[in-house]
């Protein structure tokens, strides 16, 4: 696997590592194995600002997310809970997340899509993360669970009402008040995963084949596709859906540099050469 870089340095991570397998893909490992890649609050707004970062590099056009070890994400570090239960952390931050949730993942709005590669347990905000990604990919082995009513709480990431869109009431209701573990078949019968990875092995390799097979295309129309799919999903008319995209999109999109050499390529019967995106 190649490690190309973007022209200017991401921001420092505590708890992730940072590779790039191809020039237009950003793969984000999360590197916690030891504690099952629970996160503390301190990687939340790591997170966050990797994901803005992310959205503004012009080279890149495609994220994946994963964890190192046998587990995606075991949600919040409960240890670090207490702890500041016991003992208010220095710095007030430290006892929340920022505005995009959990990992900087489960309420993100963002402009670019990621795809989260899960190759274990995803429980929690792990799951709440994967509700928000554009696309998942499962390996056999894994799991996913809101078990946070078992403990006394909920899941609070914004992860309740995108379940409930997805799967529907009954099916949200049967997760999150029960609290068990979800297989990835069930999850691809209940709508949250894309597709199950041929072997837990193959599993970064396919996410990244998708990755490539969405980056080859132009970054403005993924952007503005992803857009009108968030919209989509986000707000609650078609019609005002339909025109909030518009809106944002079509004056910018029609005319510009990458519509003209798309349509010119496919005259000339050739590859198109996209030029960075200005949406």
């Amino acid at each position: 696997m190649s490690s190309l870089s973007p022209p200017s340095p991401p921001p420092a991570q505590s708890h992730a590592l940072l590779s790039y397998p191809s020039p237009s893909i950003l793969l984000v490992t999360l590197n916690r194995p030891l504690a099952m890649n629970a996160l503390p609050f301190q990687a939340h707004w790591d997170l966050s600002e990797l994901w803005s970062w992310f959205d503004d590099s012009p080279t890149l056009l495609v994220a994946i997310l994963t964890g190192a070890g046998s587990a995606f994400c075991a949600g919040q570090d409960l240890k670090e809970v207490q702890a500041n239960r016991l003992q208010p952390p220095s710095r007030p931050y430290l006892k929340g997340r920022p505005p995009s949730g959990f990992g900087g993942m489960s309420q993100r709005k963002g402009r670019k899509p990621i795809i989260a590669a899960v190759n274990g347990v995803a429980f929690g905000g792990g799951f709440e993360m994967c509700l928000n990604c554009d696309i998942v990919i499962a390996s056999p082995r894994a799991q996913f669970a809101l078990p946070e009513a078992r403990r006394g709480l909920y899941a609070s990431a914004g992860g309740l009402p995108r379940l409930v869109h997805g799967a529907g009431i009954q099916i949200a209701s049967e997760i999150a008040l029960t609290g068990r573990s979800i297989s990835a078949e069930e999850g691809i019968r209940w709508l949250f995963v894309n597709r199950i990875s041929k072997s837990h092995e193959t599993l970064l390799e396919e996410a990244i084949t998708l990755g490539r097979e969405i980056a080859r295309l132009s970054p403005d129309a993924v952007i503005a596709t992803r857009g009108g799919l968030r919209d989509a999903h986000e707000m609650a008319g078609l019609e005002e859906t339909w025109a909030r995209t518009k809106e944002r999109y079509e004056k910018r999109l029609y005319g510009a540099p990458n519509m003209l050499e798309g349509l010119a390529a496919f005259m000339g019967k050739r590859e198109p050469k996209w030029v960075v995106s200005n949406l």
